[in-house]
């Protein structure tokens, strides 16, 4: 054994000091054998959120999620001057610190370890590895702002119009609720600058982490990685905008300005596993490898699109988490390498070139190399709208085109959660203005966000409704049709309800838009003599289409009134009528929105007569609704089983305590909350998601007596909420139904 630990160490210290005397070194395990973590427990190395986005797009946990085992870290550490940096459980291996040969051949003889590579040298002293992209010293004045627009975007303006981005924002998706994990060399004063003022405040920066230093603060480091945060987050009005300013970021530095060395691919891949631990949804990385300090570490053509580079290991392992990555294409394309560098060569990653404001591809962007679409598309990265010290300046380089997209994928995602990352990337690459016809230099080119929208909300309106676009129910109706239609252009477009002769009685006006859904709701039908009725579509392109229904048979009563009031604390409900024929029975139903009806309380009919009837039920348990209207219906039942309701009445309530009343059901764009209260409080509007997650929050003012508060729903994806106002003393609690 003693001389074969010799051979081990002679072996091994020869190599250890062949590479620049590389103190930093990979350590590769074999296995995962007897770990205390477990697959069943994925909570203990997961959060909430990264376990929920497996179980949404149907991804196993497997063991590459598992943490390396703790004790053959320990072990390595053991050996002698070793200093554990940091571990990648996708990859099975850690990062260690030593200058202790005999350590080192020590570790090598353990029966769990795979292999060593020395990595990289000592730490040495900062150098510009960006000098490309170094900003201009020239500060931007603000521009004028488009007036329809959301934001004001300023000097950002055109990369955001060039992939005309303000349509996802003018619709409510600017990245709420949305994490990007950011990995750079560094994000200096971004806790000061003025650019990042918003997202400070509001907590959108979720933390910093130092994969190189290890001291987890990034504000200090180069101003690289803030740069390029600043193209998705800022929120500077009339100076610049970014793409995502409503998204949470983590800062992870992964990236060691003072070399080139491939420690810096792991430290990708440690900052990465970091993000999807963290529940992450998208990696925007600017940093590329494809050449080192120490030349025997280069990478070579041969390497691309292999999946063989470590970071372009890492970079498709966090894809096949659900995580979406954008990264730079890289700013060789009049250097020597020339070709796009690593991950930017991972087939499922999003490789972003870098185009001029007038969509010529930059001089120094990066080509694809021959076999895959690469880049995959480019977006503006000369003369790119960055934050500065004091004040907007401008930068060159795929590290400022990759973020801005990246922005923009990242509101693109938020409106339609149901997909995964590669269905949204696929909507991408179909919208962008060379995908007919890609190119080395362009990819697929320049996206447009409208068109990638639509091709989702398309994708999404067939699962939801099937291939049909219109809709009008129920035939055989009553007081009530609900129509819904998907809009087929941007413009005007109608509903109208033709009698039978084809005279026109009802118009509704919509100004719609291509593939949103609208909804309307006709109500007091039941005076309509029954025929076959028209319910006709049409808009500014000549479409049209109808559809009948029929209006079902007079009720089996004639004159059936409806009225309710007050006696004390009993609701009193009267009806009636001038005849009847074949009726069996009265129902009352109750209800405290105008839409959801239940049943208090049955009578029995007069069954055939042709003489006045009245009728009146007390309706005592309405006493303890917290409601200001109570609204009233009468179902009749005749002899053969049919069903026919009557018109609606409201009841107005005494206001006592707090009362929520919620319309419409269901909602979409915007919902109108009616609260009642006995005096001047302040109040908090939640709406919170079906597993108590708060999606958003509003403060407001009660004062006494009815109050009318408005919410925009803008952004929330179809489905259960519940809705809360709550003041100091008291809440009320409702469902709220958006489609």
């Amino acid at each position: 054994m003693k001389k074969l630990l010799l051979f081990l160490f002679t072996c091994l210290t020869t190599g250890f000091y062949a590479h620049a005397q590389s103190t930093r070194i990979i350590v590769q395990f074999k296995d995962k054998n007897g770990s205390p973590f477990s697959l069943s427990n994925p909570s203990t190395y997961l959060s909430p959120r990264a376990i929920q986005r497996r179980a949404n797009y149907s991804i196993a946990i497997d063991s590459t999620d598992l943490p390396c085992n703790p004790s053959y870290v320990d072990m390595v550490r053991s050996q002698g001057a070793v200093t554990i940096l940091s571990q990648s459980k996708w990859l099975n291996q850690i990062l260690i610190k030593t200058s202790d040969a005999a350590a080192l051949a020590k570790i090598m003889a353990l029966p769990f370890v795979k292999s060593t590579q020395p990595i990289a040298p000592r730490l040495a002293a900062p150098r510009d590895k960006f000098e490309l992209e170094k900003p201009s010293e020239e500060s931007l004045n603000s521009v004028s702002r488009v007036l329809a627009d959301y934001y004001s975007y300023g000097n950002s303006y055109n990369q955001v119009h060039m992939h005309e981005g303000e349509f996802l924002h003018n619709h409510g998706f600017r990245g709420q609720n949305m994490i990007v994990t950011v990995l750079d060399g560094g994000f200096r004063n971004y806790r000061t600058i003025t650019a990042f003022d918003s997202v400070r405040m509001n907590g959108q920066i979720l933390g910093e982490r130092d994969f190189v230093d290890f001291d987890n603060s990034v504000n200090e480091d180069i101003p690289h990685g803030m740069q390029c945060l600043s193209t998705m987050a800022a929120n500077w009005p009339t100076r610049m905008v970014g793409t995502a300013p409503g998204a949470s970021f983590w800062l992870v530095r992964t990236e060691d300005d003072g070399s080139e060395f491939p420690v810096e691919e792991h430290n990708w891949v440690v900052g990465a596993e970091f993000g999807d631990s963290c529940g992450t949804d998208l990696i925007s990385s600017s940093l590329g490898y494809s050449t080192f300090d120490d030349a025997s570490y280069n990478h070579t053509y041969n390497e691309l699109y292999k999946n063989s580079a470590t970071v372009t290991k890492g970079a498709s392992l966090a894809v096949k988490k659900g995580i979406l990555v954008t990264n730079s294409a890289g700013n060789d394309g009049t250097a020597a390498w020339k070709y796009i560098s690593f991950p930017a060569d991972a087939d499922s990653v999003c490789t972003v070139g870098a185009v001029t404001s007038t969509g010529a591809i930059s001089s120094f962007s990066s080509y694809g190399y021959p076999g895959k679409i690469k880049p995959n598309v480019v977006s503006k990265g000369t003369n790119t709208t960055i934050a500065g010290a004091t004040a907007p300046t401008t930068g060159n380089g795929t590290s400022y085109s990759n973020p801005n997209l990246c922005g923009l994928i990242t509101c693109l995602w938020q409106a339609f959660p149901r997909f995964n990352n590669m269905k949204v990337l696929d909507a991408l690459y179909k919208s962008a203005d060379r995908y007919a016809a890609p190119t080395d230099r362009y990819g697929f080119g320049i996206p447009n966000m409208k068109t990638a929208y639509r091709l989702l909300k398309k994708d999404e309106n067939t699962i939801l409704y099937g291939s049909d676009w219109y809709w009008a129910m129920p035939d055989n109706f009553i007081d009530t049709v609900a129509v819904r239609f998907i809009g087929r252009i941007d413009g005007n477009a109608k509903i109208q309800v033709l009698n039978p002769s084809g005279s026109v009685l009802f118009t509704q006006d919509f100004v719609s838009e291509k593939e949103e859904v609208y909804y309307y709701v006709f109500r007091n039908l039941i005076e309509l003599p029954a025929g076959l009725y028209t319910f006709r579509y049409s808009d500014d392109s000549l479409t049209s289409r109808d559809i009948p229904l029929r209006k079902a048979s007079a009720l089996p009563v004639n004159n059936l009134l409806v009225k309710a009031s007050w006696f004390g604390n009993v609701a009193v409900v009267n009806w009636s009528t001038s005849s009847e024929v074949n009726t069996a029975s009265y129902t009352v139903q109750r209800s405290v929105n105008g839409t959801d009806f239940t049943t208090v309380g049955t009578l029995k009919s007069a069954g055939n007569t042709s003489l006045t009837t009245n009728y009146a039920f007390d309706d005592k348990s309405v006493a303890n609704l917290q409601a200001q209207v109570i609204y009233y219906r009468i179902k009749v039942t005749d002899a053969d089983g049919k069903e026919r309701f009557s018109g609606v009445v409201q009841l107005q309530t005494a206001i006592k305590g707090m009362s929520l009343v919620i319309n419409p059901k269901p909602a979409k764009d915007q919902v109108t909350l009616t609260v009642t209260s006995t005096s001047l409080l302040p109040a908090v509007v939640e709406i919170r998601s079906t597993n108590g997650g708060l999606v958003r929050t509003q403060k407001a003012t009660l004062i006494k007596g009815v109050n009318t508060i408005r919410l925009r729903l803008s952004g929330l994806p179809a489905g259960e909420y519940y809705l809360k106002v709550s003041t100091g003393t008291q809440s009320l609690q409702d469902k709220l139904i958006l489609y």
